[in-house]
Order: C-alpha cells, then sequence, then structure tokens
C-alpha cells in the first residue's frame, strides 16, 4: 500500500520508512510535522498515513489535528496514530462511527509483527487500538449507570478485543472459547447496545464508540 509517515523524530521516522519498504510498501512521504503532511497528502493522498501525536512547532497536539483533518476530508484514507502516552481524548476523538483507524503506544512499533498485522488492519477497514489505551479509557467510564452494566463480564471482554483490532478467530483463541460463541457473544452486544445492521457503519466500530466515548 501507499503510505505517508509524519514523525518528528528522524530516527524513528527513517526506522519506520525503512520497516515498511523492506515490506514492500511505498512510502509516499516521510515528513517531520503536521503541515508538511497535510500538504503532501493534499498533493498526492495516500492509502495509509502514519503520524505522532505531537509535532512541531508546539509539541501539544498537532498531529490529532491532522489526523482529524485528513478523517474529515479524506474518508478513504487509513489513520494510525502514534504516541508516546495514553492520551484519552484524542484516543475517543479518533472514533467517529468508521473503521481504518488507529492508536498505537510508540513502544509498540518494535514489536514489528504486531506493528504490521495493525497496519493491515487498519488498511482494510478495520481498528487497532492499543490495549493500554483501551484499558484505559474503560478505566475512566464515571457513570456506571449506563447501558454497559448490561454487558457480562466476558461480553466485555471481546468488546476491548474488538476495540484493539483482533478478529473473531483471534478473540476466540485469547478467550478460550469457539468462534461460534465469540459470533454469539458480538450478536448479544450489538442487541445490548441497540445497534441495528446497517450498510453505511461499521457495527464493531460502533459498539467500540458507545462503549468508550461516555466516560
Amino acid at each position: 500500500m501507499r503510505i505517508a509517515i509524519a514523525e518528528d523524530s528522524a530516527l524513528l521516522r527513517e526506522g519506520i520508512s525503512g520497516l515498511l519498504t523492506a515490506e514492500g510498501h511505498t512510502v509516499t512521504h516521510a515528513v517531520g510535522d503536521a503541515d508538511e503532511l497535510l500538504r503532501a497528502v493534499t498533493a498526492d493522498p495516500p492509502d495509509l498515513v502514519i503520524l505522532d501525536v505531537r509535532m512541531p512547532p508546539d509539541f501539544v497536539d498537532e498531529g490529532i489535528h491532522a489526523a482529524l483533518r485528513i478523517r474529515r476530508e479524506w474518508p478513504d484514507i487509513a489513520v494510525i496514530v502514534l504516541s508516546q502516552y495514553v492520551e484519552r481524548r484524542h484516543a475517543s476523538e479518533l472514533l467517529d462511527g468508521r473503521g481504518g483507524v488507529g492508536y498505537l503506544l510508540k513502544d509498540r512499533v518494535s514489536d514489528i509483527g504486531g506493528f504490521l498485522d495493525a497496519i493491515e488492519r487498519v488498511h482494510d477497514g478495520g481498528t487497532a487500538f492499543d490495549p493500554e489505551v483501551i484499558r484505559q479509557l474503560i478505566a475512566a467510564k464515571s457513570d456506571p449507570d449506563t447501558t454497559f452494566t448490561a454487558l457480562t463480564e466476558r461480553e466485555r471482554a471481546v468488546l476491548e478485543l474488538i476495540a484493539q483490532g483482533h478478529s473473531n478467530a483471534s478473540i476466540a483463541g485469547q478467550l478460550y472459547v469457539s468462534q461460534s460463541g465469540v459470533e454469539k457473544h458480538i450478536n448479544t452486544i450489538f442487541t445490548k447496545l441497540d445497534i441495528a445492521p446497517d450498510t453505511t457503519y461499521n457495527r464493531r466500530v460502533l459498539a467500540v464508540l458507545a462503549y468508550l466515548r461516555d466516560r
């Protein structure tokens, strides 16, 4: 696939670029700030963008604003955000009912296989949220009197793994249940969260969005 990278650390930027090139992908641009990235995307839209949350000039949230703009103006471009720390507000802002989005901690990039797998999942319209991001988002939920009290412990576990981007087969392997059992759990989750079949939005992403956004 064609991938653009925005990361102010030259070492990490070149490392990711070299890894992706070695895997057969085309790195269309490898830049050091959000403005350069937006100019690159405007001139030559890639299939996927990988960008840091904090970049020049202020190192606050330039990357996340660029990611949200790309999600809004170029909905066909998949986006993976990299961050040094879990920033809950930023993570939840990326969940807008559509797939093709990921939020990974930079420490995870060293897991090359997992990183490459996340890229493929996000490119294919799925999600790839770091397990620590999911844990902190769930821990931050402040209102226990919600629809989610109806979810069983197992259903919550399934939903967490969905948020991380795992397939039904992967979820079944991690929870030691059958794939048909996972499918039943997922259908029950959809029912309890009142998520009806829809051709426009990804039901799995909608379930994750509903679970994590109200904190």
